[in-house]
């Protein structure tokens, strides 16, 4: 008995953290949303990792978040009250606006680009 205890003790205690942690990211993606005009988002599982909230700004910054699950990552995007896709793709994916940096992170050095050395 004293172990159905411990672990519904132990279960409260994750589900504070969880809860903790919901908020904290919730805040931050808030922060994101006034920053750039407002925020959509997308969760997308990344393994043990757990979940990464990628956030798109109303101006077309971008930036992302990671969650220890889904289910927290699923609860601060609730919180912070942005609207979610089910994929990074089409009509989303457009919204993104990347400068000279992303553009020779991602392409300019493998396609003979400029590099990001001075």
């Amino acid at each position: 008995m004293a172990e159905t205890a411990e672990t519904q003790v132990e279960s409260g205690k994750q589900a504070a953290r969880a809860e903790r942690r919901a908020a904290r990211l919730a805040k931050q993606i808030g922060a994101f949303s006034k920053a750039h005009g407002g925020a959509e988002g997308q969760l997308a599982y990344i393994g043990q990792m757990g979940t990464r909230i990628v956030l798109v700004g109303g101006d077309g910054g971008w930036g992302d978040l990671v969650a220890p699950s889904y289910a927290v990552a699923e609860s601060a995007t609730q919180k912070a009250g942005i609207t979610m896709h089910e994929s990074f793709d089409g009509e989303f994916a457009a919204k993104v606006r990347t400068g000279r940096y992303e553009w020779t992170r991602m392409a300019g050095i493998q396609v003979g680009g400029p590099s990001n050395q001075a």
